[in-house]
């Protein structure tokens, strides 16, 4: 069996699965019509797979904003594959290109999609990080409502003290997720506003407590050290805390986005990635990028504007929106 007609028939099991596949079509129409376009109008003037249908091949992976790290592990990967299997045709390609893009995203790792790690029975401390502009706030509103109505009990902590509007913010997004937010006026201590979150927390007995944090200061060492300051509060205060640092990245910034995380990951130790605005650009090949280069597991993404659109990421079915033409076409 063929490994599109393996991603075609996981797609279409259960109702809630072809759910989460109308949900990646829908989301990657942008980045599909840029990057499937380009690489059937690819195959259609190469009959043969050889080195300048390879070449031609990297530049439309980098134009998708895969990374050049990347494009190049996958072209030599490719290379490796087409001898295996003899492959002469170029329509034999599809298959092999959607098969090595799931295998980068997930290499050794069993194939299943990445979760947050929240604690049984105690508070779980999720911190939340990323530059002004790239949809922080938002997230968290999203993130909550997603596991209240998953039964937990969460509280916010609107730790971005700095950016005008961000504490009304987060408090709007608390009324529409139904929890509480626990606040300081603008422009305090953000450590003291995260202390008072977990005291918070502790009390009424939530199960999850997400911090908002400062996504900008007058340069990027008083950021970095704002954020080590946060972190060293929440360790000293719930050992083991904080169980999730997530970074907030926005995938219209493409390569931009691989620079943010890897700023990030020198002041706190990101544990996953949530990537939003996905549904809003032709460069979705972040996605492996980020993956591949800086070893991070992309855990939530955006596919639209609602509550309910963000979703937790799923390689496989990231893989199938990109191809969800392709696969449409070849069944019928």
């Amino acid at each position: 069996m063929k490994f599109m007609d393996k991603l075609k028939s996981r797609f279409t099991q259960t109702e809630e699965k072809e759910e989460t596949s109308t949900k990646y079509k829908e989301g990657m129409k942008k980045t599909r019509n840029s990057f499937t376009g380009k690489i059937n109008d690819l195959i259609a003037r190469y009959r043969k797979v050889d080195e300048e249908f390879f070449e031609e091949l990297e530049e439309v992976l980098i134009s998708a904003d895969v990374g050049v790290t990347t494009v190049m592990d996958l072209i030599e990967e490719l290379e490796m594959e087409v001898k295996r299997q003899n492959i002469k045709d170029t329509k034999d390609m599809k298959d092999v290109i959607s098969e090595k893009l799931v295998e980068i995203y997930y290499g050794e790792e069993e194939e299943e999609p990445a979760t947050l790690n929240l604690q049984n029975g105690e508070l779980s401390v999720v911190l939340v990080v990323g530059v002004n502009g790239v949809g922080k706030t938002t997230s968290i509103g999203k993130l909550a409502h997603k596991l209240k109505g998953e039964g937990k009990k969460v509280v916010l902590a609107a730790g971005d003290t700095f950016r005008a509007g961000a504490i009304e913010q987060l408090d709007v997004w608390g009324e529409r997720a139904g929890v509480d937010v626990i606040k300081q006026g603008a422009g305090s201590d953000p450590a003291a506003v995260i202390y008072d979150g977990i005291k918070a927390a502790k009390s009424r007995d939530a199960d999850v407590l997400i911090c908002d944090t400062a996504g900008r200061l007058q340069n990027k060492v008083n950021l970095m050290n704002e954020l080590s300051k946060v972190k060293r509060v929440i360790e000293r205060e719930i050992p083991g805390a904080p169980h999730e640092v997530l970074l907030v990245l926005d995938a219209t910034t493409g390569q931009n986005a691989l620079l943010q995380a890897k700023t990030f990951s020198e002041a706190v130790e990101v544990s996953g990635i949530v990537l939003t605005k996905l549904d809003g650009t032709a460069k979705g090949g972040i996605v492996l990028a980020i993956r591949n280069e800086l070893n991070i597991p992309v855990k939530f993404v955006g596919l639209g504007e609602q509550v309910e659109d963000m979703r937790g990421f799923d390689a496989h079915a990231f893989v199938y929106g990109l191809f969800a033409d392709m696969l449409e076409e070849e069944g019928e």
